[in-house]
């Protein structure tokens, strides 16, 4: 161990690891850390992540149904309390330590250091179903080149007697299609030719091998932008990050010119205050600020350990807090100018061309590119869209998986010339087998498993509570914001600690709380109900994220040293990573205290464990 000798005079970070966390001898030298590579790499990745396919569908669908403007005052107050101080947290703190997801908790406090593997668990989930929706996205994408729109129309093979693509004739009936027993040709193409979907879980049916090529596609291209680690995955953001944007505001432009705009728009931001004394309003606002923000899936902290130790992460947070909430509100005035001239078109209210989810991507806007000129261009630019935001989050998320592997077996992720390169893509393809379970004609009942279980507010919710609990209360809120003053430079406010501490985890446990009490099964297209047998896998896949920050800290528990349960519980909840400045040596000797009351400190450069390895292997 270096000796504080080595500190230099400017700020410095004290890192301890205990020798237990090092690599065992490998024979061979480690490659050093991933670091990002160019100055707005890390913003990139974080916006790549941050923003997604949840800020385009399901943010504008969410408020118009709880309340539409009204809908930002609970929205607002939980980016304020929980979004914002959660985000900074968990970038800071891979930033301090220069750990993935699982290492870093195992640092900070070893009891509840299941934290890591929760998130882990969730952001495995994440990947598997949003590549098959990236999958759908390439799918249309290519149908799009077509001469003819195949959904806009009724002349297939696929299409049903009830099929009718002119809606102009129910204007003035005051009926709606379903009450006619009309169905719409992009109804049709969706779940007769795309999905081919079947009756139920129970009917699985075969792999559909035209999703199955896409979404192999999908996969192929997310390895080619994340192979190399975070030097590869910092210059693809460069494009992925940003040029979603300009399809945007292409869309947005298109979409106020058109008639029936305005009442869209005025469907989306009409306030309901009432709604606000409902529950569920709370809850729907809480889990979209998680989703939405990419928070407790271990993203976040494995981004924000690339990079370097002075970088300015509250500067960095605010900055992607404010383009992720007006990305939200921005997509929110393009989707509903679209869905208002769609119900100027169809002769009926906006509630009833308005949906979220794949239903908005998939059924929606499709059938709304029909009546516009040169419908081919606008669905192309719209899955383009689609895809480039969804091919961000789901190359970060493989990165932070990758990361965070990384660090448990670096051997195995770097110690070989084309060991990193192998790993990721075995997890890629790993993800993509999965995958194929939910390209099936029963592929989207499962893939509904995936969103509501395994990647749902439930364990989302979990995990951020006792994250919260592990910095602010375990290891200390006010030592962590020591340590991120001496990161960025400055004193950020107190307003952080406080969220850490008390305002993120009372939220969290509440709307979780109030998750539960409000909780309704699973369904189809509000048609389909699932099975005991469905539910079951489901919860299943909840569980094993969840069950594991108990079952870790009983493992921690029962394998630390001490006589009685206290004392292996004062072990169990010590730190493994500590902190101290230069200059409390100073001042603790300003007061006659001696250096053996001060940890001892040693300059921590993120590839530290390599450098400890390689000169074992070299003895």
């Amino acid at each position: 161990m270096e000796s504080s000798e080595s500190l230099p005079n400017d700020r410095s970070t004290a890192i301890l690891i205990h020798s237990e966390d090092l690599p065992a001898k490998p024979g061979k030298e480690l490659r050093q850390r991933d670091s990002w590579t160019g100055k707005f790499d890390f913003l990139l990745a974080c916006t790549g992540t941050a923003v997604g396919l949840g800020n385009v569908w399901r943010f504008p669908y969410l408020c118009y149904k709880n309340g539409g403007g009204a809908f930002l005052i609970p929205y607002l107050i939980m980016v304020a309390f929980s979004g914002i101080p959660l985000f900074f947290l968990e970038v800071a703190l891979g930033q301090f330590t220069k750990l993935g997801a699982i290492k870093s908790w195992n640092g900070i406090c070893p009891l509840l250091s299941g934290v890591g593997l929760s998130t882990i668990a969730i952001v495995f989930y994440t990947m598997c179903y949003y590549a098959v929706i990236l999958a759908w996205a390439l799918f249309y994408l290519f149908q799009s080149w077509r001469t003819v729109l195949p959904w806009s129309t009724c002349n297939n093979t696929w299409n049903t007697p009830a099929c009718e693509s002119d809606y102009t004739t129910l204007k003035g009936t005051n009926m709606t299609a379903s009450e006619a027993n009309l169905t719409s040709p992009v109804i049709e193409y969706w779940e007769r030719e795309v999905l081919q979907i079947s009756d139920g879980i129970h009917d699985i049916g075969g792999v559909r091998w035209e999703l199955a090529g896409v979404l192999l596609l999908a996969w192929f291209i997310c390895y080619i932008a994340v192979f190399k680690g975070a030097e590869s995955t910092g210059k693809t953001m460069y494009f992925t990050a940003t040029f979603p944007y300009l399809m945007l505001f292409i869309l947005l432009i298109r979409g106020v010119t058109l008639p029936g705009a305005s009442k869209g728009i005025e469907f989306y931001l009409k306030p309901n205050m009432t709604k606000l004394i409902e529950p569920q309003v709370w809850i729907d606002a809480g889990t979209q600020v998680f989703f939405s923000y990419s928070l407790c899936i271990g993203v976040l902290l494995s981004l924000g350990s690339f990079n370097s130790y002075g970088n300015n992460c509250l500067r960095d947070t605010l900055i992607i807090a404010v383009i992720n909430s007006g990305t939200s509100i921005l997509a929110g005035f393009a989707i509903f100018a679209a869905l208002g001239y769609m119900a100027d078109e169809m002769g009926v209210e906006v509630k009833d061309v308005a949906e979220s989810g794949p239903g908005l991507a998939f059924i929606a806007y499709p059938k709304e590119v029909t009546m516009l000129p040169v419908s081919q261009l606008w669905a192309s630019l719209f899955f383009v869209m689609i895809f480039l935001l969804g091919i961000s989050t789901l190359v970060t998320d493989t990165l932070a998986l990758a990361t965070s592997l990384g660090d448990v077996w670096p051997v195995l992720f770097r110690g070989g010339k084309y060991r990193k390169e192998i790993c990721i893509g075995s997890c890629c393809l790993f993800c993509c087998v999965v995958g194929l379970s939910m390209v099936t004609n029963g592929g989207m009942y499962v893939l509904q498993l995936f969103d509501f279980y395994g990647a749902s507010g439930f364990a989302l919710l979990w995990a951020a509570a006792w994250q919260c609990v592990a910095l602010g209360w375990f290891y200390g809120g006010n030592k962590f914001y020591l340590a991120v003053e001496d990161m960025i430079g400055y004193k950020p406010s107190t307003f952080f600690v406080l969220c850490w501490k008390y305002f993120s985890p009372i939220l969290c446990f509440a709307i979780l709380m109030f998750a539960i009490a409000k909780y309704q099964p699973l369904q189809y297209n509000k048609t389909y109900d699932y099975p005991t047998m469905g539910h079951a896998i489901g919860w299943t896949m909840a569980a094993s994220s969840i069950i594991c920050v108990p079952l870790k800290a009983a493992w921690v528990l029962y394998k630390s040293e001490g006589a009685t349960l206290a004392e292996k519980y004062r072990r169990s909840v010590a730190p493994k990573i500590e902190f101290a400045r230069a200059r409390f040596d100073t001042e603790n000797k300003m007061d006659g205290g001696s250096d053996e009351s001060l940890p001892p400190l040693n300059q921590y450069d993120g590839n530290r464990e390599c450098d400890a390895v390689n000169k074992e292997a070299s003895m």
